[in-house]
């Protein structure tokens, strides 16, 4: 019984797969707003014989949902697909999508959302985008700010189930619900992140945080989130006189629902040979799953664990190294499938440093090639006061690396990437 939109359906191969892949759907309805488009996709739907189903339409997809909206009919699944932004379809789909309904959002402007024009990305989505090792996951948390930011405004939140980035894109997966208290505590989900460009470390600062006031409806509320970064004293601003780069605001909660991604990962199992990338869907499943010896939230990437290494010039050690010093300290570790490289600890700055600081002792450096102004001067300059332990955890290797399982997006051929925009006519 369930009413699918795919709002920009294009040929509608997307709707037809539905149809043929999905039990249990009422209609589907498939909207473009070009003539030549709902006309091919006509041709598709009855040859591939599913006319009953799949119905063709011609609209504004904004349009289309806001009378959709008005005559109190949602749809249960909206997908949008857009090529580029899907930043003008947002505040029509939050309000179109049934109550606990799924939204589904692709996003292939990615060079805007990962830095490279960050007034552009603020113009569309709310929030200022950094560059740097953590750029892709920023881009995900970015949309779900902006996606539940416009749901905000009818009283309505989202709920992560999957949130991926892969290839030149990245799509998110989220439930839409109804509730004004949830709503009021919205803020204390959103984050700003302060970027050290020094020691490429990071804070971030909640805008607000739920606090309560007794057990009645109305007794809790939201003060602000906590000062600046350097009137706390953070160790990586008051060690070091680097510019802080001011970023977002962005999803400060998890990107996942991990039961959810569970069940997916069941059912990839559970029908081997289904799908061509399967082996992909199984690695960046699994990644996304994997404890690694922790549960619960994790605060932004920290970036490359190799790169404050370069600074020392002392030999690089293997990513399982710092990972399992972090562990050692009794600090959450997590990889993100975003970037190959990148690590996410609730470790803060100071304990990378003094980890920083024992391998350096382990392996000496020659001061006398550091500049007294660089970062890893300033680093070094300190003594360690946490005794780091380099010896490897199990916990530290997931899973998915021992498997050898294809864990992350890789450029299937040189210069791949979205191609010319289609021309009008």
């Amino acid at each position: 019984g369930l009413r699918v939109l795919e709002a920009l359906a294009a040929s509608g191969l997307r709707s037809i797969r539905f149809a043929k892949e999905v039990p249990g759907l009422r209609t589907v309805v498939a909207n473009d707003f070009s003539a030549r488009a709902v006309e091919l996709m006509s041709r598709n739907v009855a040859f591939n014989g599913v006319g009953d189903l799949v119905a063709p339409r011609m609209a504004d997809a904004r349009m289309l949902m806001y009378q959709c909206k008005a005559d109190r009919e949602p749809f249960d699944v909206i997908d949008l697909d857009p090529y580029g932004s899907p930043a003008p379809f947002l505040d029509a789909a939050v309000q179109a999508v049934s109550e606990g309904g799924l939204l589904c959002v692709t996003c292939t402007d990615m060079g805007v959302m990962a830095g490279n024009s960050a007034e552009t990305c603020y113009s569309k989505y709310g929030a200022v985008s950094l560059k740097g090792k953590f750029c892709h996951e920023m881009a995900l948390r970015i949309i779900l700010h902006s996606l539940d930011s416009r749901a905000n405004c009818y009283q309505r939140f989202i709920v992560p189930l999957l949130s991926v980035s892969a290839d030149f894109y990245i799509r998110v997966f989220v439930r839409v619900f109804t509730g004004q208290a949830k709503v009021k505590a919205s803020a204390s989900k959103q984050a700003l992140v302060y970027h050290c460009v020094g020691c490429g470390t990071h804070h971030l600062q909640r805008l607000g945080k739920v606090t309560t006031h007794g057990t009645g409806y109305g007794g809790a509320g939201l003060r602000g989130g906590g000062g600046a970064p350097w009137r706390r004293g953070a160790a990586h601003t008051s060690a070091f006189p680097f510019q802080l780069q001011l970023g977002g605001p962005m999803w400060a909660e998890p990107l996942h629902d991990p039961a959810f991604v569970e069940r997916v990962l069941a059912a990839l199992e559970g029908s081997p040979g289904r799908f061509q990338t399967e082996e992909r869907m199984r690695g960046m499943l699994s990644v996304i799953t994997e404890p690694q010896g922790h549960s619960g939230p994790l605060p932004l990437l920290l970036g490359h664990p190799k790169r404050p290494f370069l600074w020392f010039k002392p030999p690089i050690p293997s990513p399982l190294r710092p990972r399992s010093a972090l562990l050692h300290a009794g600090y959450r570790v997590s990889l993100s499938h975003a970037c190959k490289n990148a690590v996410k600890t609730d470790a803060p700055p100071a304990v990378l440093w003094d980890i920083m600081r024992c391998w350096a002792k382990i392996h000496p450096v020659k001061r006398e090639r550091l500049a007294e102004t660089s970062p890893a001067s300033r680093i070094l300059s300190v003594e360690p006061t946490l005794q780091a332990s380099f010896a490897l955890r199990e916990d530290a290797n997931p899973s998915s690396r021992k498997r050898g399982l294809k864990r992350f997006p890789e450029n299937p051929e040189a210069f791949w990437g979205p191609k010319a925009r289609a021309k009008a006519g």
